[in-house]
């Protein structure tokens, strides 16, 4: 028989096990809920296993996992995440910059976190701190940033950090400008501390926001977006200042959505990433670069 699972020490946390979602992809093509034997036939690829082992197997996989629900003892139900469907207008937003020791993880790693909180349309608390990577900084890092190896030194670890960064985020949806950069190297981070999870907050990028809601800029690097809203950038490429100017930019494209008719979070990210039209799809890829920086900060 299933056991209820233990509530997790952040509802922001999920399993990244591709078992798991197997098992939500089962899900949602048979309505939403299945027995454990089921989802072990056709997940763990067992066939005529008895219902009280299929439960073990299928309640340890799914174990503090907020988005799967037990219902008498061997039913496995998916819960619905609503957060799609919320007015842009009540949602909390952490807007996220890091700072790390190369573009690419590994080996990489973060060494700064900057990040505020926007709530009603103002921002309403912040985080930033420096983080001990553990790995020497390159010298053209250190260039472009201004962060030292001894600035560091006596930093916390991301371990340290990851706990109220977790608490920090709660249930917003997380910004940043280059969003996929962002995100994947904060998930590279917090796998290293728990490992086989991820951060489940969906997230928005200021890069396509802002190329949709202000067509016709040079480019949609920081410095341009924050300029064409009149946004001081006081410290480039520290995670806090480029966090607080993403922030304002952020705040300045809420403003734009409602005049295209975009008004809840799914609506958002359908903005942001529209279908390319054959003969645009060259044009988008000559802009590609500027999504992937040569650089750890964009």
């Amino acid at each position: 028989m299933l056991q209820s699972a233990r509530m997790p020490p952040y509802s922001n946390l999920v399993s990244d096990s591709n078992l798991v979602q197997e098992t939500i992809d089962l899900l949602r093509v048979s309505g939403g809920r299945a027995n454990a034997s089921q989802i072990v036939d056709a997940v763990f690829k067992v066939s005529h296993i008895d219902d009280e082992l299929a439960g073990l197997l299928v309640g340890d996989l799914v174990r503090d996992d907020r988005r799967f629900k037990i219902l008498n003892g061997n039913i496995v139900e998916l819960q619905a995440y609503d957060c799609e469907s919320r007015l842009l207008n009540e949602l909390d937003y952490v807007v996220v910059d890091i700072e790390a020791t190369g573009a690419k993880m590994p080996p990489n790693r973060i060494m700064e976190l900057g990040a505020y909180r926007i709530s009603g349309g103002k921002i309403v608390d912040e985080f930033v701190t420096l983080v001990n990577p553990e790995i020497p900084i390159p010298r053209f890092v250190i260039a472009l940033t201004g962060i030292t190896n001894d600035m560091v030194k006596q930093a916390p670890l991301f371990a340290e950090v990851a706990p109220q960064w977790l608490e920090f985020v709660e249930e917003a949806v997380l910004i940043a400008h280059n969003a996929p950069f962002d995100t994947n190297f904060i998930n590279h981070e917090i796998s290293r501390v728990y490992p086989g999870h991820r951060m489940i907050n969906p997230h928005l990028c200021t890069v396509t926001l802002s190329r949709r809601a202000v067509p016709g800029l040079a480019n949609y690097r920081l410095d341009t977006v924050a300029e064409h809203f009149g946004i001081y950038i006081a410290d480039r490429h520290r995670a806090g200042s480029d966090a607080l100017a993403t922030a304002e930019v952020f705040i300045r494209i809420l403003a734009r959505l409602a005049a295209h008719g975009v008004r809840d979070l799914a609506a958002a990210r359908s903005f942001q990433s529209p279908p390319l039209e054959p003969n645009d799809k060259e044009e988008r890829l000559s802009d590609q670069p500027s999504l992937l920086p040569l650089v750890p900060s964009f």
